[in-house]
């Protein structure tokens, strides 16, 4: 930690004499001695004296004693803690002057002879069908039904397939548009969730050995919001345990480009479910990566929304104050679609803030300001080519590019925000020992990581927030000389630093390496400026052809 000041560190000292194997807690009656300071002390690389060893011990017994009776309490992951992370700067305004959404003009289309051809059509290219009545939502759902069902032994991006529920919102929806009821774009779609989401009547397993038969009665608020709008849950689909990675207690779920390569993840299963044509949306999560890299690996588009923007109710939580839900989709516009029909507040997720969205395709990059990570760009990788390519394609769009560079400060501090969150969220999972349930156990799977952030002092958590704070106020300072940002997924610090600003970020497929697989692109936006942010990513989508390939192994 950067902070090594002996006195910063008084809590870090009792945090690790709470501690005994196998990570339990020590009875009211232990008593701490002046060596169990002096080894805690050495952790740290501090030193105190023996009259300060001295003063401190009776302190100590109190505030363990403390610790022990915390832990009596049951305190579910559901729970936030009573501060909450506002990535607004100083003086920022909110825009909340709603107009109305426009879409693409989808031209005419007719219903495929073969229905199977579908498999790879937009949710708006679906929606107009089934809007114009050329195709139903039950057929749909049992084409996404079947596909799932015949790829999955491939994939392995299915935890739970909610087939019963599926039909059954299918038939209604089918029944409410012959009644002249339409509830939009979204009517009659099937889709999938990452398994984070609770959906009342089945299980929510968090990917996780520990949780896999645990049920949550009660539909996520992106749940219910979906629903409303009409959509169709065919599938709860597969995450690395607890979001992270792509392994979890069934199996590890699969590239669609390459079978013998994991999705990445944590959104592992809805990347892949959306790339191999098996639903034509899913819903993923993203912490540090979890929709930007899956989606890159996969080729598929995917909108990670900025902090704030999606109610989080109902999902498990990893960070409270960088946990963010987003579509991921086929095509930007899709992402747009399904971005509407989840966003805003619920009453139940106080960070939620209610900006307008006004979306739509029609932009000027005459009139826009577009920034590229000059430095990025111009470094020497394999994906140097691809990514200049999209330089080239913007200018040719009438695109000024202007270079722009992140903040300069020092964000190795700054994941210890994110694992001290963890490892809160799943405290009871550490001090139950259930953790050893979990798949991998390697160095940086979660159990140790757990285990290692009960070592991470309360100061240097807060001092890393207020690092933070500065980090936003830099962050918005560089954003007034752009509408929009340009940058390769996972240059330099640009992932970890929006993350943790918050800032919303679109990922699309700029191309194949030479192993035949994607590499991606992102566009990052102002805060709670996702309409421009997609308006411009569609329009260099558009103008390529990258999104319209498909695995050919789920092409058939």
């Amino acid at each position: 930690m950067i902070f090594q000041k002996k006195y910063y560190s008084l809590i870090l000292i009792i945090s690790i004499l709470a501690l005994t194997l196998p990570c339990q807690a020590q009875s009211d009656s232990a008593k701490i001695t002046d060596g169990d300071i002096v080894a805690a002390s050495k952790i740290l690389g501090i030193d105190f004296t023996k009259p300060e060893r001295d003063s401190l011990l009776g302190d100590l017994e109190d505030n363990l004693s403390g610790f022990n009776s915390l832990r009596e309490n049951d305190i579910g992951n559901e729970v936030a803690p009573a501060l909450y992370f506002d990535p607004l700067p100083r003086g920022f305004v909110v825009d909340t002057n709603q107009t109305e959404i426009t879409y693409s003009d989808v031209g005419e289309l007719k219903r495929p002879e073969n229905l199977s051809d579908l498999a790879f059509y937009t949710v708006r290219q679906l929606g107009e069908l089934i809007r114009t009545k050329q195709i139903t939502s039950v057929e749909l759902t049992k084409l996404s039904i079947e596909r799932l069902t015949k790829y999955d032994p491939k994939l392995h991006c299915v935890i739970t397939l909610t087939e019963e529920l599926a039909l059954k919102q299918a038939t209604r929806a089918d029944e409410e548009l012959a009644a002249g009821k339409y509830r939009g774009p979204l009517h009659g779609i099937p889709y999938g969730a990452k398994d984070l989401l609770s959906a009342k009547g089945y299980p929510t397993t968090w990917g996780g050995e520990p949780y896999k038969n645990q049920i949550i009665d009660e539909d996520a608020t992106v749940i219910k919001r979906l629903e409303e709008a009409g959509a169709v849950l065919v599938a709860k689909l597969t995450l690395g345990a607890l979001a992270w990675g792509d392994v979890w207690f069934g199996d590890t779920t699969r590239n669609p480009w390459n079978l013998e390569q994991g999705s990445s993840g944590s959104s592992a299963g809805p990347a892949s479910a959306a790339a191999a044509g098996l639903l034509p949306f899913t819903i993923g999560s993203e912490t540090w990566g979890s929709i930007v890299s899956p989606s890159t690996r996969c080729g598929a588009t995917g909108l990670r929304p900025t902090f704030g923007r999606v109610s989080r109710a109902g999902a498990m939580a990893l960070s409270w104050s960088m946990d963010k839900l987003g579509p991921i989709c086929r095509s930007v516009e899709d992402c747009a679609i399904v971005f509407d029909a989840i966003r805003g507040s619920d009453g139940l997720d106080p960070t939620i803030v209610d900006a307008a969205f006004n979306y739509s395709p029609e932009i000027d990059f005459s009139t826009l300001r577009i920034g590229y990570i000059k430095s990025a760009f111009e470094e020497d990788s394999s994906s140097m080519e691809r990514n200049n390519a999209v330089l080239e394609t913007m200018r040719s769009l009438g695109a000024e590019l202007i270079e722009f560079e992140l903040p300069q400060i020092n964000l190795d501090p700054m994941p210890a925000i994110l694992v001290a969150e963890a490892a809160a969220a799943f405290d009871e999972l550490t001090r139950s020992n259930r953790d050893d349930l979990l798949v991998k156990q390697v160095r940086n799977a979660w159990p140790n990581v757990f285990r290692a952030s009960r070592f991470i002092p309360a100061v240097e958590y807060i001092q890393a927030n207020r690092l933070r704070t500065i980090l936003i106020e830099q962050m918005h300072e560089k954003m007034q000389s752009i509408d929009v940002y340009i940058s390769p997924p996972f240059a330099g610090s640009n992932l970890l630093m929006t993350n943790l600003t918050g800032h919303p970020c679109v990922v699309l497929p700029n191309g194949f390496n030479d192993k035949g697989t994607p590499e991606s692109i992102t566009f990052m936006g102002r805060l709670f400026g996702e309409a421009t942010l997609l308006a411009v990513a569609k329009k260099y989508q558009d103008a390529t052809e990258h999104h319209l390939k498909h695995p050919s192994q789920f092409t058939k």
